[in-house]
């Protein structure tokens, strides 16, 4: 672990993000590299990480917030040109009633406060999913809050929230299907771009904190060829040094796409 950090360390691009292309992990081959370009993490943890300290569960998640803070901040410094955060999923509706509200006023406060920080340092930030579920006011906040900050290019923030990855494939079926009545043989080319994260490479390292090792239903057609991490730390206390833990984990995965590993070295060998 501690060569691939100190390897980790000596590749951090000195500026900005790199944009990498869109290419369908099951099409083509896409690009890699040491640092992955897009970061996918579930944020669990924060009502039990409360919990154990005797303290409410809401203070789980303004502390979670925090961690947010942090991980936006160490993404850029790593050179990593989009981070997904899986906020608010549609099953979590099912939570209690006053914790979905709570949920719902830090949403609103979070937006309120960050978004200016957020377009001073160069995030473009983009809220994802079924956004008609919130009260007006929210989703005004979320327009508003994805115009300010629309072209920036320096790390690009997709939160989902009201989001599942099989609405997600529906809804992009439905859209197609409006838009293109005459359309048959349809192929993933043709669907990728009604899906909500079209404006985003295929996520290459994909994180949950908490301990829980499932993917509930989040990034289902995204995820395809992703590197999976799972880790016991609670949300609230992932940190950079955690962060960095998952990618030189990463680094060590080998990434064959369908390929064999004899394959690979050939491909390095003639690069």
């Amino acid at each position: 672990m501690e060569g691939a950090l100190s390897r980790l360390s000596s590749i951090i691009p000195a500026n900005g993000n790199r944009r990498m292309s869109q290419t369908s992990s099951t099409l083509d081959i896409p690009e890699t590299s040491l640092i992955p370009a897009h970061v996918a993490i579930i944020m669990d943890g924060n009502g039990r990480w409360a919990t154990s300290r005797y303290l409410p569960r809401v203070t789980g998640h303004v502390k979670g917030v925090e961690a947010v803070r942090g991980i936006v901040r160490a993404c850029i410094e790593r050179g990593i040109g989009h981070l997904t955060l899986f906020a608010f999923s549609s099953e979590n509706w099912r939570r209690p009633p006053d914790e979905v509200a709570t949920l719902m006023r830090l949403f609103s406060s979070v937006l309120d406060r960050e978004v200016s920080r957020m377009d001073a340092n160069g995030i473009c930030l983009k809220i994802v999913g079924d956004l008609s579920r919130f009260d007006e006011r929210l989703q005004a906040q979320i327009a508003e809050s994805e115009a300010k900050t629309a072209d920036n290019q320096r790390l690009t923030l997709t939160i989902c929230a009201n989001y599942g990855g099989r609405w997600d494939m529906l809804q992009a079926m439905n859209k197609m299907l409006i838009e293109r009545p005459g359309l048959t043989n349809y192929t993933e080319d043709d669907l990728a771009p009604y899906l909500c994260m079209a404006h985003a490479p295929e996520p290459d390292l994909f994180i949950r904190t908490g301990g829980e090792q499932r993917i509930s239903n989040f990034l289902l057609w995204q995820l395809a060829y992703t590197e999976l991490y799972f880790t016991e730390t609670f949300w609230p206390d992932f940190n950079a040094a955690a962060l960095d833990e998952a990618i030189a984990s990463y680094q060590q995965r080998e990434r064959r796409f369908g390929r064999t590993s004899a394959q690979l070295i050939e491909v390095r060998k003639a690069s």
